[in-house]
């Protein structure tokens, strides 16, 4: 009971920080509330949250200050991955590794009172590499649901473009349409609209979006909206081709899931399923025939 107890002292410090993450609205929320017409309340994330994620990271900046170093490019380049791209985010992210294991490490220490040493050792480590196992895990669920959602937006945005649209004014209106369902690409379409205004090319717009997410499906929408600006074919039906593609391949990759799934259950049928069969199916005939073969003899 005590280890569970440190267990979840631990996974709740990890939660508060990770929640400290996407407190508070950034200046490039406010930015892009502006462009499209949002309130201050509409601004995606709790803009009203009782602690803000700067203020947390105050401590952080401070300390990492003393020593006179930069913020690591490795951390800050994952932490973009998974959509956390505020500048103080990879402070708070190097220090919820310090204090993790301190805290977890004084959990241990004042609370364990058997095999004190052993669980010390062994929880320093685990609380350390915790917010590095979370990070892993977001950037994959950052990059599934950009991957997920690349299909509805390309409808969209051809429909956009359909009505009489520019490729620039179709963007900002399909980032805000799927802001709801799909918050984490309205982002990223958002994001190519604030570097154009900032006076970035919209070729070079489009490949900082492709490097942003770098998922392969949306290095190829870059890829085709790029080759369409340079030779003047038809957006609008380039991006219903395409859009029909990321379909299709959603669609023989759920099949082949399915296939795969008949020969991940032979293990669990043989190790539980067929023992189970075979006591209630097999034991009471050989309990009878040596019963039966015990009175002969």
């Amino acid at each position: 009971m005590t280890l569970l107890f440190i267990i979840g002292i631990a996974v709740a410090l990890g939660v508060f920080a990770i929640l400290m993450l996407v407190s508070g609205p950034s200046p490039e929320s406010l930015k892009l509330a502006e462009i499209t017409g949002q309130t201050y309340e509409s601004v995606p994330g709790p803009s009203r949250a009782w602690m803000q994620a700067d203020r947390l990271a105050k401590p952080f900046v401070w300390f990492r200050g003393l020593f006179g170093h930069q913020q690591n490019p490795g951390i800050v380049r994952r932490l973009s991955l998974a959509g956390f791209r505020k500048p103080y985010h990879a402070d708070i992210f190097a220090g919820s590794k310090l204090i993790l294991p301190v805290l977890v490490g004084m959990a241990v220490a004042i609370w364990v009172r058997e095999n004190t040493i052993f669980l010390f050792v062994c929880s320093l480590p685990a609380a350390f590499f915790l917010p590095e196992l979370w990070l892993t895990h977001a950037i994959k669920k950052y990059r599934l649901k950009i991957k997920r959602s690349l299909p509805d937006s390309l409808d969209l945005l051809s429909i956009c473009m359909e009505s009489g649209m520019g490729i620039d004014q179709a963007i900002v209106r399909v980032g805000v349409e799927m802001k709801i369902s799909h918050p984490g690409l309205s982002q990223e379409l958002l994001m190519i609209t604030l570097e154009q205004r900032a006076g970035n090319s919209r070729l070079g717009a489009w490949r900082n979006m492709s490097e942003r997410v770098d998922v392969d499906s949306v290095r190829s929408f870059v890829n085709m909206l790029v080759q369409t600006e340079r030779f003047g074919t038809p957006i609008s039906r380039a991006l219903s081709t395409f859009s029909d593609s990321l379909r299709t391949a959603q669609r023989q990759k759920a099949e082949e899931n399915a296939a795969k799934a008949t020969i991940k259950l032979v293990l669990p049928l043989v190790l539980f399923i067929f023992p189970s069969i075979f006591i209630v199916t097999v034991a009471p005939a050989i309990l009878t025939i040596m019963g039966s073969f015990g009175v002969i003899l």
